[in-house]
C-alpha cells in the first residue's frame, strides 16, 4: 500500500532552518562559557592549594565546597547581565570580547570587595589563579566558537538571507561591504528600491544586485524571497513615520530589521542616543584621533617594537643574508613617505626589487594606465625571487620596527603614503595624516592590495576617527592571520 503523505506537517525552508540554528547560538556559547569556568575553577582550586606564599594559614576547602561553584555561577550571571549572550553581538566585531572582559573585571572587583568586607577565609592563591587563567581561557573559548561559526559560514552554512532597501547607490555600497565579510553570514538576496515596480522584470542595481521589489513592498518582498532580515539604508523611505510603519509590519511577521544610518564610519563607542520628544537623536562623540597620539600608545609602540626586534633578530639576520647573496645589492630599501601632520620620513624595508626599480616605475605607470593611489601589480617584473616570498608574508616590512622606535610610525595605524599620493588627497583623505602611519592596520587585515583605493581610504578614516587601544590589540591579533594567509599581498 502506498503511503499517503498529508499536508499538515510544515515544510521548513533553508532560511527557517538557519534561523532556528542561530537561535541556539547563545545557548551554545553559554554552555561553552560554563564549561570553561567550571574547569578553571577546579584548576584554580588545585593551584591555589600549592601557593602557600599567598596565604599559608588558609586552606582551600571552602573553595572546593561552596565558594568555587558560587563564584563560577556569579561570573556567568555577570556576563549575561552585561549582554554577553545577546545574539546580535555573537560572531562579529570586538563588542563580544569587550562585554566578556568588562563582566569579568566587574566580577573580580565584586568578589574582591566582598572578601574585604566579610574577611572570608578564601584562598588568595585561588582568587589570583581563577581570574589569571579564567579570563584568557574565556576569551579563547569565545574566539574558538566564533572561528567555528565563521568556517561554517564560509562554507555556505548558517547564512542569513538579507534584503537591502534604499536607493540603488546605497544598496550597492552595503552589498559590497557585506560581500567582503562572508564570515558574518549576511547573504544579500535582493534589493528594494524606491522606483521599482512589483514586477521588476530582471531589473538590477548598477552594482548587479537583483531588484525584487519596491521599498513600499518590504513585507511581501521578504515573504516572497524568504528573507530573514531587511537592512534599511538611505533612500528607503520618505519620512520617519513611513519607515516606522514598515518596521512594525516586519516585526509582526518575525522578520529582523537593521537600519544603516546615513552617517557612516562611526564606531558604536562614539554613538549615544538621547530621546527628545519621542525622537531618538544620535549624538556623536569627538573623534578619537587625538587619543591615538598620546603617551600611552607611544609607550606601547616602543615597548612592542623593541621586544619584536629582539625576538626576531635571528630572522632579520637570515633575511638580510638571503637578499645579499641573491644579487649582491643593498639589503635595505629606504623610501620617502609622509607621516603625521604631513612630515616626511625615510621608511625602511627589506629590498624586494631589482636595484633600478625606481627608474622603471614611470614606464610601468604608462603601461598599466596608473592614475592615483597606491601602485601595485600582481606580477611586477621588478620583484626579485626572495622578494616575492618576503612580500607574500609581509616580512619585507620588519625593518619598519626601527621607524616605530624612532617615532616615525606606529605599530598600528593608516598605511604610510607616498608624497605623490598625498599631493592628490582631498580633504577626507588628508584626515589620515592626523595620526602616525602604522606597520599594520585595518587595510592590512582586510585585503591589502586587493582593496580598491576608496575602500582603503574608508578603512583608514574609520581607524583615525574611532581609535581605541582594544582595537589596536584586535588588529595586531588579526595581522598574524593575515600574514599566515597572505591574501592580497604582492
Amino acid at each position: 500500500m502506498a503511503a499517503v503523505v498529508g499536508h499538515s506537517q510544515p515544510v521548513l525552508t533553508r532560511a527557517a532552518t538557519t534561523s532556528r540554528a542561530l537561535t541556539v547560538l547563545p545557548a551554545v556559547v553559554l554552555f561553552a562559557d560554563a564549561f570553561v569556568v567550571s574547569m578553571v575553577t577546579v584548576l584554580a582550586s588545585a593551584i591555589g592549594d600549592g601557593m602557600p606564599f599567598f596565604d599559608p594559614d588558609v586552606t582551600v576547602d571552602i573553595t572546593n565546597r561552596v565558594a568555587g561553584p558560587a563564584i563560577a555561577v556569579g561570573w556567568i550571571v555577570m556576563i549575561a547581565l552585561g549582554g554577553g549572550y545577546r545574539q546580535q553581538v555573537l560572531g562579529g566585531g570586538s563588542d563580544e570580547y569587550k562585554r566578556v572582559l568588562n563582566a569579568s573585571l566587574v566580577s573580580t572587583g565584586v568578589l574582591a570587595l566582598g572578601l574585604f568586607l566579610t574577611q572570608a577565609g578564601l584562598s588568595r592563591g585561588f582568587f589570583v589563579a581563577l581570574f589569571a587563567i579564567g579570563l584568557p581561557s574565556l576569551l579563547m573559548s569565545r574566539w574558538s566558537v566564533r572561528r567555528g561559526l565563521h568556517l561554517l559560514r564560509l562554507r555556505g552554512h548558517l547564512e542569513v538571507p538579507v534584503l537591502v532597501a534604499g536607493s540603488p547607490r546605497h544598496v550597492d555600497e552595503i552589498s559590497v561591504v557585506l560581500s567582503r565579510a562572508p564570515w558574518l553570514g549576511y547573504k544579500v538576496v535582493g534589493a528594494l528600491t524606491p522606483d521599482a515596480t512589483d514586477a521588476t522584470g530582471g531589473q538590477v542595481t548598477p552594482g548587479g544586485t537583483p531588484v525584487v521589489g519596491s521599498t513600499g513592498d518590504t513585507t511581501s518582498a521578504a515573504l516572497r524571497t524568504d528573507a530573514q532580515l531587511i537592512l534599511f539604508t538611505a533612500g528607503c523611505s520618505s519620512s520617519g513615520e513611513e519607515l516606522r510603519q514598515r518596521v512594525w509590519e516586519l516585526e509582526e511577521r518575525g522578520v529582523g530589521v537593521v537600519v544603516a544610518p546615513s552617517v557612516t564610519g562611526i564606531a558604536s563607542e562614539r554613538v549615544s542616543f538621547r530621546p527628545v520628544g519621542g525622537l531618538p537623536l544620535m549624538h556623536l562623540g569627538t573623534p578619537a584621533w587625538a587619543e591615538a597620539t598620546r603617551l600611552g600608545k607611544r609607550l606601547f609602540d616602543v615597548a612592542g617594537a623593541l621586544a619584536l626586534l629582539l625576538v626576531l633578530s635571528p630572522l632579520l639576520a637570515f633575511i638580510a643574508l638571503r637578499i645579499k647573496v641573491h644579487d649582491r645589492g643593498p639589503v635595505l630599501f629606504q623610501q620617502a613617505r609622509v607621516g603625521r601632520r604631513g612630515e616626511p620620513f625615510r621608511c625602511a624595508k627589506f629590498r624586494t626589487m631589482v636595484p633600478d626599480a625606481e627608474a622603471r616605475l614611470a614606464e610601468l605607470h604608462a603601461a598599466t594606465g596608473y592614475e592615483r593611489g597606491l601602485f601595485k601589480m600582481t606580477d611586477d617584473p621588478r620583484i626579485t625571487r626572495p622578494g616575492r616570498w618576503l612580500r607574500r608574508h609581509s616580512l619585507d616590512e620588519l625593518p619598519q620596527l626601527w621607524n616605530v622606535v624612532r617615532g616615525d610610525m606606529s605599530l598600528v595605524g593608516p598605511r604610510p603614503p607616498l608624497p605623490h599620493e598625498v599631493a592628490t588627497y582631498d580633504d577626507a583623505a588628508r584626515r589620515r595624516l592626523h595620526v602616525r602611519p602604522g606597520m599594520t592596520g585595518l587595510w592590512q587585515v582586510s585585503g591589502r592590495s586587493d582593496l580598491p583605493w576608496e575602500d582603503a581610504v574608508r578603512l583608514d578614516l574609520y581607524y583615525v576617527d574611532n581609535w581605541s587601544m582594544l582595537q589596536d590589540l584586535h588588529i595586531l591579533f588579526r595581522t598574524f592571520g593575515a600574514v599566515l594567509r597572505p591574501r592580497g599581498a604582492y
